[in-house]
């Protein structure tokens, strides 16, 4: 590393994301000003062209907006550009910009402002050339000795030299032995082009004797060429340097001999003009790019040439002269002159870091501050000593596994669910059979403050919800950056969801390589799987829920599923799913209670769960804090076991399918070995009909398939079934024993251990396991049933009994007062009565005895603790006509 640095003089960052080379910087005084001030012409392979005119700045201030005098975008990949005697008539500077097959030639223009935003520039198209081969690169200048013009070489991917005067084509010649193009230059000394091949020789070949050789427009064969006129196309000299070059470039400071400098990858070389070694360095780097300019010493040539270590390096023929620290990484380098500065050194990176420096030092007035001698207080630092030391025990005994979360984390992730549905909707491959699947935008941010490498978003909904898109990968974040990502989100199965909720999650890197992760959850309007429906009178299950709150109306609760105009007298609501089964919502009139029906039980949870929340939500803007929802019916057990039984009855079909499905793969490999070894037999005998095995067999095998794979769905909404009623289950216990959120954490664990069913870990098994723990510790009878051990392996068990036994007993324990905690202190506890007006289940009649939904949810009041008599003279068909009369 240096110690000096470059000056900054001047600088800019290019674009966004733009990429430069090496023919992509060119400084000249392009819109003829006379004064003999530099512009800077860039051009990027994003098609962008900008004309700078720097001025000096302070250091910390930002490039003012006038110093650009000129933007536009080209639209194509602008290869080089360059600045000469381009139009015929005149011996004004015109542009020239090259593409990948078009040329061409602005006329650069400014117009005297007559107020403070200063003077407007622009281009004017003079003319274009359309190419017939790809282009690499070009060269200009007075090619035949003419005077006051220049013209173009091209050289294209193919090896072929087209020039061009001015506003015409000229001739086109392939060079000889072409394989890759390499850097091009004219010398106008000996009007010559030269070029270093792809055999690592530096070829020298005269503009006569390419104007006079074979026509290229049409490539010959070497037989017809022979045979064709005009002359052969030869060398005018050979140089071999033993490796490929970056750059060259032709100089002549004086009306003496010119020099041509040639860039190597590990050499830097100077000729003269018959292509003798005038001298050469050896470099103990490697070179990016380089420019020779005028040396003050007679004789000499000075040299600027810049390595991929970012340093800047001067040199007087081969002695080195100066070396100074760059920002960035140059492609090219040119030397310019600005507002009486002279040689001000322009640089520009591949990524677009444009900036115009100068070589030297400047003072520093920096001052060592004396040293304060006051003598050392030894106790007093022994005292601190004690005290960071204390401090360091204290952290290091709380110190935890994981941090403490940040009070204003790195980068912070949001997600801003859209309120209505979108207008055209985008869901994709979706198996719903309703008509139209409506979608729901959800926008996501991720803010950084500081930068954040290789950030990349996931999005989760659980099934049978999906996303649009679930996968998001960035660009490194700067510090105080945002990106915004926005998706959809829409049913895709056949099947209700169990759970309206999404999750958002960021990882990244830090800049010290730590990996980080952040995380949000969103919700999803219960809108996004419903509509508006018609009430039903009549269903299979009934809930009631019961408020301490008169009864709100529709209206206030559900305006996005209530007509406006019904108004206040909406007292019964109809939800209608997607996957055609219906819900209807209840309000009494008379009481404070609201029913919930449908026909399936697992279509009760989430309308259940959406009107509880919204009427939290109701009387907490009203600043109620005594609003409370219980429940006194009975849990439905044997219908939530009827789920359970069908779903593990598909896992059992799903171990039957595996099984045959094997048998029938060892069946069907059998039958090929066979056959294999008759068609191999040099004495060919009869196939006794294994051809017919074999078909039939792989017949089986794909009938197989496609039934596991049928049940593999079914097993898949038997679980989102499963997972609904579950929620239902334990929302209703909650609300039935009054559980506390911590409680109602360890029911979910308990009850939803898994995300995913399969046949390696079930639900069935992990439940059982879950419930008999409970059962066992926190809600143990006698210091003998902690005693008991259980299983340490999980496997798929014969039948559903034991666990329906469980839940059941489970149920009965917490009606007897018993407590959920996970620390066994709370094992053995007295039975309490619990609030509600639920009766206890007598443990011997844990197996006969079956719960009814609805059978005991009658409208009791307050004051009644156990069973709600009939009321007298009246059947139980008379009292449920009576019970729905009050709804």
């Amino acid at each position: 590393m240096s110690l000096f640095k470059a000056r900054d003089w001047w600088s800019t960052i290019l674009g966004e994301k733009e990429e430069f080379d090496q023919g992509c910087l060119c400084v000249a005084d392009v819109d003829n000003s006379g004064s003999g001030q530099d512009k800077v012409i860039v051009g990027s392979y994003n098609g962008y062209l900008r004309i700078f005119n720097p001025h000096p700045v302070k250091p910390g201030d930002e490039v003012q907006p006038e110093d650009l005098l000129l933007e536009v975008q080209l639209r194509e990949p602008i290869l080089q550009v360059e600045v000469g005697k381009f139009v015929s008539g005149t011996e004004g500077l015109h542009l020239a910009v090259l593409h990948c097959r078009k040329l061409c030639v602005y006329a650069v223009s400014g117009t005297q402002g007559n107020v403070e935003h200063g003077n407007q520039y622009q281009i004017k198209l003079m003319y274009e050339h359309n190419l017939q081969r790809t282009a690499c690169n070009m060269t200009y200048g007075p090619f035949g000795g003419v005077k006051g013009r220049d013209l173009i070489c091209i050289q294209s991917m193919d090896g072929m030299l087209m020039l061009f005067e001015q506003e015409s084509y000229a001739f086109g010649r392939f060079l000889p032995g072409f394989l890759l193009p390499g850097p091009l230059a004219y010398s106008s000394r000996t009007d010559s082009f030269i070029t270093v091949s792809s055999c690592q020789q530096v070829e020298s070949y005269k503009y006569q004797v390419l104007a006079f050789a074979t026509d290229a427009d049409e490539r010959h064969d070497t037989e017809e060429r022979k045979l064709s006129s005009g002359k052969r196309l030869a060398v005018d000299w050979v140089l071999n340097i033993g490796e490929q070059a970056l750059d060259i470039r032709v100089v002549s400071f004086n009306q003496g001999a010119s020099s041509v400098f040639v860039l190597g990858e590990r050499n830097f070389f100077c000729l003269k003009d018959n292509g003798q070694i005038r001298f050469m360095k050896k470099l103990d780097y490697s070179p990016s790019c380089f420019i020779p300019y005028c040396s003050v010493r007679e004789g000499t040539i000075n040299t600027l040439i810049a390595n991929h270590n970012k340093i800047l390096n001067v040199y007087q023929d081969i002695t080195l002269k100066w070396a100074s620290q760059l920002p960035c990484i140059p492609v090219s380098v040119k030397v310019a002159n600005f507002q009486d500065l002279k040689g001000v050194i322009v640089t520009l990176s591949d990524d677009g870091r444009l900036q115009c420096s100068y070589l030297g030092t400047d003072p520093s007035i920096f001052q060592a501050p004396k040293v304060d001698s006051r003598e050392i207080n030894y106790e007093e630092m022994n005292a601190e000593m004690k005290e960071l030391q204390k401090i360091i025990r204290e952290a290091t005994k709380t110190q935890d596994i994981l941090p403490e979360s940040e009070k204003q984390r790195d980068v912070t992730v949001t997600a801003e669910v859209s309120p209505d549905l979108d207008e055209e909707s985008q869901a994709i491959d979706s198996e719903v059979k309703a008509g139209a699947v409506p979608s729901l935008t959800v926008k996501i941010t991720i803010q950084s403050r500081v930068k954040a490498q290789k950030p990349c978003l996931a999005v989760c909904v659980q099934a049978p919800l999906a996303v649009t898109c679930d996968q998001f990968v960035f660009d490194d974040l700067e510090p105080d950056s945002s990106e915004t990502v926005v998706l959809s989100v829409f049913l895709k199965e056949n099947c209700s969801p169990p759970e309206l909720e999404g999750t958002c999650m960021v990882s990244y890197n830090i800049s010290t390589g730590i990996p980080r992760v952040t995380q949000c959850s969103f919700s999803l309007p219960l809108k996004l799987v419903c509509f508006p429906a018609q009430p039903s009178k009549a269903a299979n299950h009934k809930l009631t829920i019961d408020t301490n709150k008169p009864p709100i109306s529709f209206v206030t609760i559900f305006p996005d599923f209530v007509d406006p105009s019904e108004g206040d007298q909406a007292n019964a609501l109809g939800f209608q799913f997607l996957t055609g089964s219906k819900t209807t919502l209840l309000a009494s009139k008379t009481s404070q209670r609201y029913r919930i029906q449908s026909d399936h039980l697992e279509d009760l949870w989430l309308v259940t769960k959406e009107l509880i929340h919204r009427l939290q939500e109701h009387f907490k803007k009203q600043n109620c804090k005594d609003f409370a929802c219980t429940f006194s019916g009975s849990i439905p057990l044997q219908e939530y076991f009827e789920l359970i039984d069908r779903h593990f009855e598909l896992r059992l079909n799903a171990e039957k399918y595996q099984e045959l499905l094997s048998e029938r793969a060892v069946q069907f490999r059998a039958i090929e070995r066979r056959l294999l070894t008759r068609f191999k037999d040099k004495t060919p005998a009869p196939l006794q009909h294994l051809d017919t095995l074999l078909e039939g067999t792989f017949r089986e095998v794909i009938a197989l398939a496609d039934a596991a794979e049928e049940n593999q769905a079914n097993m898949f909404q038997a679980f989102a079934k499963l997972k609904s009623a579950t929620h239902l289950v334990i929302m209703l216990i909650s609300l039935w024993q009054k559980l506390s959120t911590d409680q109602v954490a360890i029911l979910e664990a308990t009850f939803l251990p898994l995300a995913e069913d399969t046949q390696e870990l079930g639900w069935e098994e992990t439940v059982d396991a879950a419930v008999s723990y409970l059962l066992r510790t926190c809600l143990s009878k006698s210091s003998k049933e902690q005693a008991l051990t259980l299983s340490s392996q999980l496997s798929m068990p014969k039948d559903t009994s034991r666990l329906k036994k469980n839940i059941t007993l489970f149920c009965d324990r917490l009606a007897k007062g018993g407590r959920l905690s996970l620390s066994t202190d709370s094992a053995t506890q007295p039975a309490a009565a619990m609030p509600g007006g639920c009766a206890t289940i007598p443990e011997s009649d844990l197996e006969e005895r079956t719960f009814i939904p609805g059978s005991t949810a009658v409208f009791a009041s307050h004051g009644q603790t156990t069973k709600q008599k009939s009321k007298p003279g009246l059947s139980e068909d008379a009292e449920e006509e009576t019970k729905s009369h009050e709804l």
